[in-house]
């Protein structure tokens, strides 16, 4: 399968895509000529070094596996904010997110997968006179 890569914009030779999660941040660049065919960066570290473990890894390849493009793209991810799952999430929106940018012919499956489906659930904020939580309420006396 070949990433049409002449959908890029005019002056840069990578396709970007940002992906949110509670509060981390992940812009993706696909086709980025600092690395190799196949290459997978995260902050400078490989995706299996970034992202430990069997379940993380099947996590942030499945966009790969669903389009038939694992091995065959050089990604570089820069990711900031939140804790690991939520840059994992993140990751993973903004992978979704390139490979739709890239051949129209993924969105379906890549929508239908729920993969470009964005989790907009954010802790919710403390308010003012509930004891330290968001909505803990203080304790009423009996009489």
């Amino acid at each position: 399968m070949q990433i049409n890569l002449k959908q890029m914009a005019k002056n840069t030779n990578y396709i970007l895509a940002v992906g949110r999660r509670k509060r981390a941040v992940a812009r993706v660049r696909f086709g980025d000529k600092s690395l190799k065919k196949g290459d997978f960066m995260v902050n400078g570290k490989s995706a299996a070094e970034y992202f430990k473990g069997k379940v993380y890894q099947t996590l942030y390849e499945k966009p790969f596996k669903l389009t038939e493009t694992l091995g065959k793209i050089a990604v570089n991810v820069s990711v900031s904010g939140g804790g690991p799952k939520g840059q994992l999430q993140a990751t993973v929106l903004g992978i979704a997110r390139a490979l739709s940018k890239s051949e129209e012919k993924f969105k379906k499956t890549l929508r239908d997968n729920g993969l470009l489906t964005v989790d907009q659930r954010v802790r919710e904020r403390r308010k003012v006179g509930t004891g330290g939580k968001a909505r803990r309420q203080k304790q009423s006396p009996k009489r």
